[in-house]
């Protein structure tokens, strides 16, 4: 799994590409990238927008730490898509168990080697309708508890003033900024020797999903909800798109959208191949 010529000359040549549409689309403040550990870690952000991925990537990119991500492992299918993907080393998600265990055996190889594993523990756009975090799923917390990986909790505010969540044009004009800051790795040592079942795994999402909450207050400068949006809660699908309407909003197909999720609830999505 270490990173070869050919997947190093992709990620340059998609950054070559990428970073001067960002910064186009988008002015920037990145703050608390000197908290990002000096080997591998998982970075979970919060998640609102289509172009998220690409936020936290460019970020990352920046700072010279290449970004995988997990991305649904039909993409892989998708010609010049796939073939970049692969040669970036992202990481395949199956929806069976064997293939979620594949693809969280990939992502500690290349967390030991030093590299980024971006996690949306939300699995999906958020369903809250102000945006704050919703309900988080178990793939990131199962991985740092299993294996000791830091945690990393970044939130991000801005970009979906560009793309609005499901928009399908930009607003560039008047110029918008992308403010992202990144948190302390999140303290799970309360974890430590407890058996990795349902509650406790929830009972650490929760943790993770509480640090990111809290970094986006303060971006934001807003308080969030006392209680986290469940979609389950309110009938919402929670993979994939949905539709608003006068009553609660129903879960619909993907529809093409990158979002997705493995079994054990390890968000994906796959824009930050790019």
């Amino acid at each position: 799994m270490k990173e070869t010529a050919k997947g190093h000359a992709t990620f340059v040549t998609a950054a070559g590409i990428v970073r001067p549409v960002m910064n186009l689309l988008m002015a920037k403040k990145w703050n608390g990238v000197e908290k990002l550990p000096a080997g591998g870690f998982i970075a979970a952000p919060n998640h609102c927008t289509e172009i998220d991925p690409l936020v936290v990537a460019h970020m990352l990119y920046n700072h010279k730490r290449m970004p995988h991500f997990l991305a649904k492992a039909g993409l892989f299918k998708i010609p010049v898509l796939g073939a970049v993907m692969r040669s970036t080393k992202q990481i395949p998600v199956e929806r069976s168990t064997a293939g979620a265990n594949r693809s969280l055996q990939l992502a500690k190889e290349i967390v030991d080697e030093g590299g980024a594993i971006i996690i949306y523990p939300e699995g999906t756009l958020t369903r809250d309708p102000d945006l704050w975090p919703m309900k988080g799923h178990t793939g990131a917390a199962r991985m740092a508890l299993e294996s000791g990986i830091p945690v990393v909790p970044i939130a991000h505010w801005g970009a979906h003033e560009v793309l609005p969540r499901y928009a399908k044009r930009f607003h560039i004009f008047p110029r918008k900024t992308s403010r992202l800051v990144v948190g302390d790795p999140v303290d799970l040592s309360a974890f430590a020797g407890r058996p990795l079942d349902r509650a406790t795994l929830t009972e650490a999402t929760n943790v993770i999903m509480d640090a990111i909450t809290e970094l986006l207050a303060g971006l934001r400068g807003g308080q969030p909800p006392l209680v986290r949006w469940d979609p389950a809660a309110h009938h919402q699908s929670t993979h994939g798109r949905f539709i608003e309407s006068d009553g609660p909003a129903a879960g619909t197909s993907d529809g093409g959208s990158p979002d997705g999720g493995s079994p054990d609830g390890a968000g994906t999505t796959a824009d930050g191949a790019k």
